[in-house]
């Protein structure tokens, strides 16, 4: 596992202490890494939605990938 230096605004430090006093969070690195998890999911759950919109207005390809790949290209 690797480390990273990231520089908090005061504001964002005493909401990490807050989860780490409240038990939401073991201690501050567990606390961002719950916060990027947290963001990941919420990025694939708007991809999600975002490909479910596009079918609904049709913009889907189907057929086989390689034809297709041939008239993109």
């Amino acid at each position: 596992m690797s480390t990273l230096s990231v520089p908090l605004t005061a504001r964002l430090e005493e909401y990490i202490d807050g989860l780490v006093r409240c038990g939401k969070a073991t201690n501050k690195a567990d606390a961002v890494r719950r916060a990027l998890l947290r963001q990941a999911e919420e990025d694939a759950i708007m991809d999600i939605l975002q490909s479910k919109k596009e079918i609904k207005e049709g913009k889907v390809v189907y057929g086989n990938l390689r034809t297709i790949i041939k008239k993109i290209s």
